[in-house]
């Protein structure tokens, strides 16, 4: 376990001195809203927690990097840290770690979000993310909101990975691309566990319960959910990447800080 920590710590250190913000700021930044003290980084709490932050690149549903995500970093509010630090030691007893895609998000994100939904010309990532979706119903659907219980800082989207940690491959803009329901050998490759479905799959079997999903790529989906509904997280049912802390720091509150250590208060 400690040889496994030790790795894990590693390459999170890499990481963060790769993603290190400078001594200066600009004047944006200064004028920036700042978090509340409640906020702190994952990675100061658990550094083993590995991190995949894909609304910082342009693998994701929009295809271009999204609004107020600075850095690649995961933010949450200190409780909802504690609490994943809590599900990381037991699955990592188990050979397993947990991997975060995205964490707290800025409204300016989700404002980003609505904005694309209503481009309906806009359909550059449609094979991959929502191949059997018309973009026409995201909305309707409950794909794209107004409002994200992400921009209150207890929900995370998050996967496991087997230890000890294989290598994936960046995301290449404009490469072919596959069904995010498809086999796991013919979608994006993710060092994840099979879930049935990749990340931000907008299609029916990305339901953490659909009965469709059977086999080692529902013990997969239980794994993680049980490992996280004991540490206090409540799943969303139709996304099985997508759980958020009980009780939420701040359960009516939605946040527009962007997410940069910047905006996090000194020594958090």
């Amino acid at each position: 376990m400690r040889r496994v920590l030790r790795g894990l710590v590693a390459g999170a250190a890499a990481t963060l001195a790769v993603t290190a913000v400078p001594a200066t700021t600009t004047a944006q930044e200064r004028h920036e809203p700042k978090a509340p003290p409640q906020f702190v980084a994952l990675r100061d709490v658990d550094p083993t927690i590995l991190q995949e932050m894909r609304y910082r690149t342009r693998h994701n549903f929009t295809g271009e990097r999204i609004d107020g995500y600075r850095q690649p970093l995961c933010v949450v509010t200190r409780d909802t840290a504690a609490a994943l630090r809590r599900a990381q030691r037991t699955f990592l007893r188990q050979g397993y770690s947990l991997k975060v895609y995205d964490c707290y998000r800025p409204q300016r994100a989700v404002d980003h979000f609505v904005r694309w939904a209503k481009d309906l010309d806009d359909q550059r990532m449609k094979a991959e993310f929502y191949p059997r979706v018309d973009k026409t119903r995201l909305f309707d659907d409950g794909y794209i909101a107004a409002k994200s219980g992400h921009s209150r800082g207890s929900t995370v989207d998050l996967t496991l990975v087997r230890l000890p940690v294989l290598p994936t491959r960046p995301y290449h803009p404009g490469e072919p691309l596959k069904p995010c329901y498809g086999p796991q050998r013919d979608r994006f490759p993710d060092n994840s566990l099979d879930m049935g479905t990749g990340f931000d799959c907008f299609d029916t079997l990305s339901h953490t319960l659909d009965p469709r999903v059977v086999g080692a790529q529902r013990a997969n989906r239980l794994l993680l959910k049980n490992g996280l509904e004991k540490a206090g997280f409540r799943n969303l049912p139709e996304e099985w990447w997508h759980y958020t802390y009980q009780p939420e720091t701040f359960p009516d509150t939605y946040f527009d800080f962007p997410v940069t250590r910047h905006a996090l208060r000194p020594g958090r």
